[in-house]
């Protein structure tokens, strides 16, 4: 999976599923309308690969902003959404879908397991999105102690979820 070549970690990983959703492009907001079904592939996981997930009230999803313009990747810092009235930030002080590896994580709510078709709701991905893992989400990994954000933060998901 991962290979050291030349002092640099490469790494490559399978698409276990895609996201089924009525979304089509990745505006910023009101994702918690979407529901979605991720359509494992028979091909990676077998169906008991969901056994017992169905107890769980959340999950996390690990997917891939793959429609992403590599010539539109942040490398570097940059406003978040563009607005020049929020601070320049690091892209890894944020969680835009243009990050050096296109990487996404959320955690939604399970509505249903049926065999390799799990039904989300709350899922930030659009249709055909490749999925790369599905974790429970469970409380002990949650934040410990207290945690903060700037102001800016919270502003930007005022309406992410709504």
């Amino acid at each position: 999976m991962c290979a050291r070549m030349m002092g640099d970690m490469s790494c490559s990983v399978q698409t276990l599923g895609r996201v089924v959703c009525s979304r089509k492009e990745p505006t910023d907001d009101n994702w918690d309308k979407e529901s979605c079904v991720i359509e494992l592939d028979a091909a990676m996981v077998q169906p008991e690969a969901t056994l017992g997930l169905d107890g769980f009230s959340h999950i996390e999803v690990i997917y891939v902003f793959d429609r992403v313009d590599e010539a539109k990747v942040c490398r570097g810092a940059r406003h978040p959404r563009g607005r020049t009235d929020w601070p320049l930030t690091g892209i890894l002080a944020q969680r835009a879908k243009d990050r050096p590896n296109r990487l996404g994580v959320t955690v939604c709510r399970l509505v249903a397991v049926d065999g390799l078709r799990i039904t989300v709701s709350g899922l930030d991905a659009i249709d055909g999105t490749p999925v790369l893992d599905i974790k429970p989400y469970l409380q002990e990994f949650g934040p410990r102690g207290e945690h903060r954000q700037p102001a800016w933060a919270t502003e930007l998901m005022k309406d992410y979820w709504s």
